[in-house]
């Protein structure tokens, strides 16, 4: 049984829930063509403003556990974007959003230019506190002027339940999180200098650092609004993919994982979450999107499980053995299968999280305090 991918978003028919988020992967019309071959269900532009950007170099660099950006907005004109990308984007035949920024008075100017490229328009607002106005000053601007669905992108450095429902009650069709985190600083050890051309070298924090964070981002956001939310931050694999879903996103977006391996990335992620869905015996999204809210009410959980070993499955590596901090666990021989000692162990997890080879589970002794 081939499981379920597609997602009906507003009216829009996605063939699978993968789609590129609003930056470089999506820098033009070529671009967009490039990331449906690579298995992108739907497509987000690059987000444009009155101005092409001046963006400094050089703007990107990998670091340990993540990605660092000084990328601003589009570098190309609305002028071009009008005239020569979004008329190829449209040829993909995909669904199309069209990012747009950043002040009200920017998408006023823009909204009704766009309009008759777009199937949705999803805003980015810059990084807000806690004062949703510059918000909702935009989800009004382009509300008032274009008769399409409006998606509002936000970061995580504010309230999410009150900007989430702050922003559903002006008028937004959807929402996307999370923005990237920052500002944030790298620099080269050998001149002592910032790595990224920026003022002062700063830069915004990407990939799969920011994936817890944006997973619950979107926990959150999806108990607080009726409209959908889209989920993006970090995700490079299917089963990232799967637990946004599972958190309640109705789609997901990439944006680093595509920068650093193509646009093939989008096909991968697909391919691996059909894998999942095959695996665990479910025929489709709509069977595991928001599992995870049934949990949203659970209370704290302060009995010990002790790990379970499953002999077959351990070749005695001792990488849970290397950090366990609490000397609970020891290797029987080697390569052999290890032995948890359950009166010292205190059921941190971490053993189980760390084993690559599914030799370790919370299923086993439970103990209570």
């Amino acid at each position: 049984m081939i499981a379920d991918l597609s997602v009906k978003l507003f009216q829009l028919e996605l063939k699978n829930p993968v789609m590129p988020a609003a930056g470089p992967p999506v820098k033009d019309g070529a671009a967009a063509h490039a990331a449906k071959q690579g298995g992108a269900g739907a497509l987000v532009t690059k987000t444009i403003s009155t101005k092409a950007a001046r963006v400094p170099r050089p703007n990107m660099v990998r670091v340990k556990a993540g990605f660092l950006n000084a990328e601003l907005w589009s570098e190309l004109s609305p002028a071009s974007w009008i005239k020569e990308e979004y008329p190829r984007v449209r040829e993909t035949g995909l669904p199309v959003v069209i990012g747009l920024g950043y002040t009200a008075r920017e998408i006023t100017e823009l909204a009704p230019q766009v309009e008759r490229f777009a199937d949705a328009l999803e805003l980015s607002t810059h990084y807000l506190g806690n004062d949703p106005t510059p918000l909702l000053e935009s989800i009004k601007a382009a509300k008032a002027l274009v008769d399409l669905p409006v998606l509002v992108k936000l970061s995580p450095q504010g309230d999410i339940p009150s900007l989430s429902r702050a922003a559903e009650e002006a008028g937004a069709d959807g929402l996307v999180l999370i923005n990237s985190l920052g500002p944030t600083l790298e620099i080269d050890p050998e001149t002592g200098s910032p790595l990224l051309g920026s003022a002062n070298g700063y830069g915004w924090l990407s990939g799969e650092a920011i994936f817890p964070l944006a997973l619950r981002s979107v926990f959150e956001a999806v108990r607080s609004v009726q409209i959908p939310v889209l989920g993006v931050g970090g995700i490079s694999s299917g089963l990232e993919a799967v637990k946004m879903i599972m958190a309640g996103a109705q789609a997901v977006q990439v944006c680093t994982a595509a920068i650093l391996h193509g646009p093939m990335i989008y096909g991968r992620i697909v391919r691996e979450i059909e894998q999942f869905l095959t695996d665990h015996g479910y025929r489709g999204l709509e069977e595991i999107r928001g599992l995870a809210q049934k949990q949203a009410n659970r209370s704290a959980n302060f009995r010990t499980v002790v790990p379970l070993v499953k002999d077959e499955n351990c070749n005695g590596c001792g990488i849970c053995l290397s950090s366990c901090v609490y000397q609970a666990i020891e290797l029987q021989a080697v390569g052999g299968p290890v032995l948890i000692k359950q009166d010292q162990c205190a059921g941190c997890g971490l053993c189980v999280s760390r084993c690559k080879f599914q030799a370790l589970s919370l299923s086993g002794e439970l103990r209570g305090w």
